[in-house]
């Protein structure tokens, strides 16, 4: 039986952060202390009754205590939410009262339209990364062979394995300079910020065409230079950005604004976009369109309905078409579309399993389970150094060098000593060499090491029985795990999919090489089949993805067949690799401090009421505000939402509760700056006062809203007076302050909250819950065991 513990965590940590400055982290009380949190730009929770109360002999006075960079007991303010709750305010309302129906078709049309431009676009950035990996591998790779070819006669083996080095180290150089000093945000795959931003998380720069860029450019060099990264897991952040791009008609970053599709400029229309991006980027990787819709749905999108769904789908299969099109007309073959995406298994037409076989999958998942485990504890334990100590940009580009340093001296040891000399013909690869073997023969073990990851993972999967030798094979899983380990996490743009793929191939085939020492007369003994399972094993157990990943190996292999096979092995290893630790993504997205939401609250949480979840005191507006008063509030608070209320009678305290007023609506900072910023006050109305100019305002200035700062006010206008009536949502959702947690919970994932008031039985405002103050309830389970643990919130 699973143990249940609640757990604080209030510790001190004296380590310091990466600007050598130590971390302020404010202590949180019980509501019945109503001490206000004022943490950067939302209102942030105050403890329930489990909370120890950390205090000085002042009873107002919050102990600050220094935290240790990589603590995974933390949020981090930084980090705000999206809003995905349409403001149905009067402006919006008049809108739709004047477009009619037809503005609704033309914008459904719209959407359409604009899924087709996603899928397009995406399917052109994989290309465009695809052949110049491509290309410039076939450069690397004949120049090596040639080398290797000449000094192994004259005794010159440092001149090829430096050349190897060189060839190595020069393109990871440009790709982790680019992501260290120009777009951090643009390191690894980028799909654990994606998940982040369609869970409802505003990640900063994250759909910046900088990012795209440096994204693409980034993974082109480290596939290049060798490292153990694939070119597929960014392409989901990549479709991602190219969707977020399109659908707002503008881009911020390169000011210029298209003057189209301004009715999508809000978050809730740029998160199914994202969605769709992020699905038509799986579909152009592995070519496997349904898979891209069902990793939208099983890994991010907190909102789903059937529309959203078929263009989604849409989007995806366009992806698809374009890249097949374009790569076979590329390799030769136009019109045949058989490049559906980047990763291309081959076809396992023939390839069938037999009833016996299952007990071997349900091993092979166990084993990917247990291996994947281990692979995310000590990724885990490197990137927490790395966060401690390799915090410098120059550090981190250092670091990159090593490893790339490192990935081609291993590959040119094993080719220099594993004698593994297979003859000519037997192996697809491109460029065999002949090393120390004999006349008419290659290096086996070269071929692996001579050609893209991905190259690789095709050969471990179709090379003939016999291929490769047993302790070479071994050698190699053992090598490239652990490269694989350490590459990921590197200031560099790279995926985990092709490592994960291409050590589990490893393992599997040796698992094939045994099942055909075994059963050497049995018809259904393949080692390519083991390799392929043991592959999906070791992913799986890395990523724990089930569904999606079965759809989308099932669609890049061609074959319905191995379905089952595939959903045990993955089933089996997300179940065991569970018990010791989480997924590689949402370990990383918990030492980023990213409040993500899971998709159910924690259990055994109903005896948690909104009054021990919320925030409280509560900022609050008056219908009709003065300019002055608006422009304190906001300089000196950094809240993003604001209830409007009517004053509250001396009458209400009688009964000894609290509130703030009774409840009118809700109004954003967002839409405040927007007010001052183009003077709507009540003495101008004459000049802005006629239909769609206000609203237009709001859109123009969508995602990036100025600071209160940059808005300038005259002491004359400080007098004036603005009517917040039209522009606040009249109708957001509340919940009375009896309310459980679970159901708030579910109100906020379900709808992609980003504010909920809590009222009283006379809809009086009481306090005002923010996705921080849910988040900081996680569950955590190990080893059986599982506890509700009530994390800390990092003032920073």
């Amino acid at each position: 039986m699973s143990k249940l513990n609640l757990v604080n965590h209030s510790e001190e940590y004296d380590t310091e952060y990466d600007d050598d400055e130590g971390a302020d982290i404010e202590s949180q009380a019980s509501y019945s202390t109503k001490i206000f949190n004022r943490l950067t730009g939302s209102y942030e929770s105050v403890m329930g009754p489990f909370n120890k109360v950390l205090r000085q002999n002042d009873p107002d006075r919050i102990n600050v205590k220094k935290v240790q960079a990589g603590n995974m007991h933390l949020l981090s303010a930084k980090y705000e939410s999206l809003d995905y709750d349409v403001c149905e305010n009067t402006l919006l309302i008049d809108e739709e009262r004047t477009k009619g129906f037809r503005f609704i078709q033309r914008k459904d049309l719209y959407r359409w339209v604009i899924m087709i431009f996603i899928g397009v676009i995406t399917a052109l950035i994989a290309c465009a990364i695809d052949i110049t990996i491509e290309e410039i591998s076939s450069i690397k790779y004949s120049t090596l062979k040639t080398e290797v070819d000449e000094c192994i006669l004259q005794g010159c083996l440092i001149v090829p394995f430096f050349l190897w080095i060189a060839w190595n180290v020069v393109p990871v150089l440009i790709g982790s300079f680019l992501v260290a000093y120009i777009e951090p945000v643009a390191a690894g795959s980028g799909i654990p910020q994606v998940k982040c931003y369609l869970n409802g998380v505003k990640v900063p720069r994250i759909v910046r065409i900088k990012t795209l860029i440096v994204k693409v450019l980034g993974v082109t060099t480290s596939v290049i230079g060798g490292l153990a990264v694939g070119k597929e897991g960014p392409m989901i952040h990549s479709g991602a950005v190219v969707a977020a791009g399109i659908s707002q008609g503008k881009t911020t970053s390169l000011r210029k604004d298209f003057n189209t599709f301004k009715y999508f400029r809000e978050d809730h229309e740029k998160r199914d976009f994202v969605s769709g991006g992020a699905a038509a980027g799986v579909a152009a990787a592995f070519g496997a369109p349904v898979g891209g819709v069902l990793f939208s749905l099983e890994e991010g999108a907190s909102f789903w309905n059937q529309s959203l769904t078929w263009r989604i789908f849409f989007g995806s299969m366009i992806s698809t078409f374009t890249l097949n099109v374009i790569l076979s007309a590329y390799h030769g073959r136009p019109g045949e579309l058989t490049y559906a995406g980047l990763l291309n298994f081959g076809k396992f037409d023939n390839t069938s399993y037999d009833f016996i076989e299952i007990p071997v999958f349900l091993l092979m998942g166990m084993i990917g389970g247990l291996l994947g485990a281990l692979f995310n504890h000590i990724n885990l334990k490197l990137t927490i150094f790395r966060m401690r100590h390799i915090y410098r940009k120059w550090a981190k580009v250092l670091e990159a060098i090593i490893v790339a340093a490192c990935t081609a001296t291993v590959g040119f040891s094993m080719i220099l000593f594993i004698n593994d000399c297979k003859p000519l013909g037997e192996d697809p690869t491109r460029y065999p060499i002949q090393m120390y073997c004999g006349d008419g023969q290659y290096s086996a073990i070269g071929a692996i090491w001579f050609q893209t990851p991905e190259a690789s993972v095709r050969s471990l999967f179709h090379d003939p029985p016999g291929s490769h030798r047993l302790t070479s094979i071994l050698i190699f899983f053992c090598l490239y795990f652990c490269l694989s380990i350490w590459t990921y996490g590197l200031s560099v743009s790279s995926g985990l999919f092709i490592p994960a793929l291409l050590t589990g191939a490893a393992w599997g085939r040796v698992v094939g090489m045994g099942m055909e020492h075994f059963f050497s007369e049995a018809s259904w003994v393949d080692p390519g089949k083991y390799a392929l399972i043991g592959a999906a094993a070791q992913l799986g157990g890395i990523v724990r993805m089930t569904l999606s990943l079965t759809v989308i190996l099932i669609e890049a292999t061609g074959n319905l067949t191995l379905g089952l096979p595939l959903m045990i092995t993955l089933m089996v290893a997300k179940w065991v690799g569970d018990y010791f630790n989480e997924g590689i993504y949402d370990t990383h997205i918990q030492l980023m401090g990213v409040p993500l939401l899971p998709w159910e609250p924690p259990p055994l949480s109903h005896n948690i009421y909104a009054t021990e979840v919320m925030s409280c005191p509560v900022v609050t507006f008056h219908m009709k505000e003065t300019v002055g008063t608006i422009i304190d509030v906001l300089t000196s608070e950094s809240y993003n939402g604001f209830p409007v209320v009517d004053p509250p009678n001396p009458s209400d305290y009688e009964d000894g509760q609290v509130n703030f007023g009774t409840f009118r609506g809700l109004i954003l900072r967002s839409q405040l700056i927007v007010l001052l910023q183009h003077k709507l006050f009540i003495e101008t109305s004459e000049s802005w006062d006629h239909k769609g100019v206000a609203l237009k305002y709001f859109r123009d200035a969508y995602p990036r809203y100025p600071t209160i700062q940059q808005v300038h006010i005259s002491d004359e206008e400080r007098h004036f007076t603005v009517d917040l009536q039209p522009i606040m949502n009249p109708a957001p959702y509340t919940a009375l302050n009896n309310a459980s947690m679970p159901r708030i919970f579910r109100l906020f994932r379900g709808l992609g909250l980003r504010h909920l008031v809590i009222v009283n039985d006379n809809n009086k405002v009481v306090g005002i819950v923010t996705r921080k103050d849910l988040a900081r309830y996680r569950l955590e389970k190990h080893m059986g065991k599982m506890r509700l643990e009530e994390l800390t919130i990092l003032d920073r």
